[in-house]
């Protein structure tokens, strides 16, 4: 960071780059404190200062939709046909050879233990009634998958043969993983109306970035020697390309295979949002709107098990070469092929075999009864959570504290008390050698007064470009400021402070909570056995159900919300955090044993400094699926940016779609820039 250490004159040069960006942050802030009152656009973005770019938005792009809507529409009815024919063959294939050939190819993947899974898997999906929704639900999968790899294929193949062009297509991947899925649904809406079409699209949309990058990963890491024979063999490049370099990358470019799956099964259940198909999509999304919770968890379940089957299959073919024998997976096909000739005649239709229909009534009804006699203490979990802890930090302590729920009203001289204490204390860590940390003290101090929601924009500008300062110099400063400002720029700031406050609270309690799983699992590893497993279903799980229990017990609102995108954004705070803590080289703990350094010590000085880069990263990825669940919470009522891009499905305003989505991928794009800086500065010290 070169540019981030700049000679300066007197003091300013002994102070370390995080001391300057506080103490400007500081500064700028208890300016804003001083003269919010007197400064009318001080507290707010003007209205003034706001352009009309959601209205050009808007009409760009009704004038582009309106010279190719014809041939999107021609192409959009072309794609249907694949879609219908492949959705007969699921729903018309007698469920017995299905179920069949999944187990057979469970079997050839990974033996017995896979093949007893898929068998169970589908069992379920049979038993639950929903055998029909969930033929739907993989038909458009299976069509809009080999679209998303196809194109995320020459994406790759693209970036990595055209050195010029791999920055931006970096670039625009990096864009579509941290544009919310929904944005993606608006402008769809408009070129190829309602329908299940438009949930094939999006989802080989949204499926192609994680294809397209572990291609170019795949061909990157094939060994020179490899190139090199293929050249000396006489090979043209696209040659060398086919028969060479993307077989030798063929284990990274299926782990793309089994990501894209995963992405695309995710984004066709959100796409039933918009479509009104008859899939399991659109089967959670009405439970859920009829607080029919039970059918809804029942529906949420047949998701998760087709999302475990897909995943475990798919990683198993990317991660190991072994085969299983391939005589036992045609034995098995063979009898499902006999199973399916009975089922003609003799089988009910699986569309009538809901044999788990008392379950449902038996868990609505004890979910009744749970709420009736637990209503109380889950109303003051939530009331207490949001009155003495989200609600602060959304709107300051100078308004959130009330007679009403506090038993007092918030005062100008406890605010004086409160930043006086604040003064105090980061004095004291500034006597004691660590100034940064003393001057965010205070900065702290004005956050929670004066509430994320309610901070003065000048505040916030300058604070994120002092966090993007130390991390990246003032490259990533001007980045930074240029994004903010276009969000400001919109009149979407008010509900970009929201999005950050929402995501903000979520990240701290999974930084905090999956801090601490991750060390326990790092230091116990019978804990590690127990959390290791749910960690793997809570990343197989789609987005959408995520909020069906916490709608069961919560209802709608913030809350529900806050659990919901803990629930999805914890799992890797927590593998990045034990990875980080066990993979410590052996070295160096030897040489703090041989110091006679206890446990403890081993652990603060030794572990926690050596996986702090890890650790970093782990956050990096927590902040973005925090983002990416937050857009789905808008459908139990939140506000914010989630809700700007609902409202813009729902009316089919273009403008705002791209305008909201793209404000929330600035605050996620600008979020992954500054912890990834920071990362790796602490790499760069440790040496690695």
């Amino acid at each position: 960071m070169s540019d981030a250490s700049l000679p300066l004159p007197g003091l300013a040069a002994r102070l370390s780059p995080g001391t300057r960006a506080a103490l400007v942050t500081l500064l700028v802030g208890a300016i804003c404190l001083l003269f919010e009152r007197q400064v009318s656009w001080l507290p707010g973005w003007p209205s003034a200062w706001v352009m009309p770019i959601t209205e050009w938005i808007d009409t760009s792009l009704e004038w582009v939709f309106g010279l190719i809507r014809p041939a999107v529409r021609l192409f959009s009815a072309a794609l249907e046909y694949p879609m219908v024919a492949v959705n007969w063959l699921l729903v018309s294939t007698p469920w017995p050879l299905i179920m069949g050939a999944t187990v057979a190819l469970g079997w050839y993947a990974g033996g017995l233990s896979l093949a007893a899974m898929s068998a169970v898997g589908l069992g379920f999906v049979l038993i639950s009634g929903y055998w029909v929704e969930g033929m739907n639900t993989l038909a458009l999968v299976f069509v809009s998958v080999p679209l998303a790899l196809i194109l995320g294929l020459l994406i790759g193949v693209w970036a990595n043969e055209s050195a010029r062009a791999r920055p931006w297509i970096e670039a625009t991947l990096d864009l579509m993983q941290t544009v919310p899925t929904f944005a993606y649904l608006t402008p769809l809406l408009l070129l190829f109306g309602f329908g299940p079409v438009v949930g094939l699209i999006a989802s080989a949309i949204y499926a192609a970035p994680p294809m397209a990058r572990n291609t170019l990963l795949g061909l990157q890491r094939v060994e020179s020697e490899v190139k090199e024979a293929g050249i000396m063999a006489g090979a043209t490049r696209v040659q060398q390309l086919v028969q060479v370099e993307i077989p030798a990358g063929a284990t990274q470019i299926m782990i793309g295979v089994n990501q894209a799956l995963m992405a695309a099964l995710s984004m066709v259940i959100i796409a039933a949002v918009i479509g009104g198909f008859d899939d399991i999509g659109w089967e959670v999304l009405l439970t859920m709107r009829q607080a029919n919770f039970g059918q809804s968890l029942l529906a949420g379940l047949v998701i998760v098990v087709f999302a475990i089957i897909i995943d475990r299959i798919s990683a198993r073919m990317a991660t190991t070469r072994d085969r299983h024998d391939m005589r036992v997976a045609w034995a098995i096909l063979a009898i499902a092929l006999a199973l399916s000739v009975v089922a003609w005649t003799m089988l009910p239709e699986p569309g009538d075999m809901a044999l788990l229909a008392p379950m449902v009534e038996a868990v609505d009804g004890a979910l009744t009864q749970f709420t009736r006699s637990a209503g109380a203490t889950l109303d003051a979990v939530k009331n207490n959570a949001m009155f003495y802890g989200l609600l602060p930090l959304r709107i300051g302590l100078d308004g959130a504290v009330l007679p009403f729920t506090w038993g007092f009203s918030w005062t100008s001289a406890m605010s004086l008390t409160l930043f006086a204490i604040s003064g105090g204390l980061g004095l004291v860590l500034a006597l004691s050698g660590r100034v940064a940390a003393g001057l965010c003290v205070p900065i702290a101090a004005i956050i929670l007064e004066t509430g994320v929601a309610e901070l003065p924009w000048p505040f916030v500008l300058v604070g994120v470009g002092a966090l993007a300062w130390v991390a990246g110099g003032w490259k990533l400063t001007r980045l930074a400021l240029i994004l903010l400002l276009l969000i400001a720029l919109t009149g979407l700031w008010p509900r970009a402070l929201l999005s950050l406050y929402l995501c903000g609270a979520a990240v701290i309690a999974c930084a905090v909570i999956g801090g601490l799983l991750g060390l326990l699992s790092a230091v116990s590893a019978t804990a590690w056995a127990v959390i290791r497993p749910i960690c793997d279903m809570l990343q197989t799980i789609p987005l959408f159900v995520f909020l069906i229990p916490v709608l069961m017990f919560f209802q709608i609102g913030e809350f529900s919300a806050f659990l919901a995108i803990i629930a999805y954004a914890i799992v890797p705070m927590i593998r990045y955090t034990r990875h980080g803590l066990v993979t410590t080289p052996p070295e160096l703990l030897e040489a703090a044993i041989s110091s006679g350094a206890t446990g403890s010590q081993i652990m603060r000085e030794v572990r926690a400094p050596y996986a702090a880069p890890t650790i970093l990263l782990g956050l990096n990825q927590t902040i973005l699926y925090a983002f990416a669940m937050l857009v789905i919470t808008a459908l139990i009522g939140t506000t914010g940016l989630g809700q700007s891009i609902y409202i813009a499905l729902g009316s089919a305003d273009v403008g705002l779609g791209i305008s909201a989505g793209a404000a929330m991928a600035i605050l996620a794009l600008i979020a992954d820039r500054i912890v990834q800086g920071f990362a790796e500065d602490r790499r760069k010290a440790l040496g690695l």
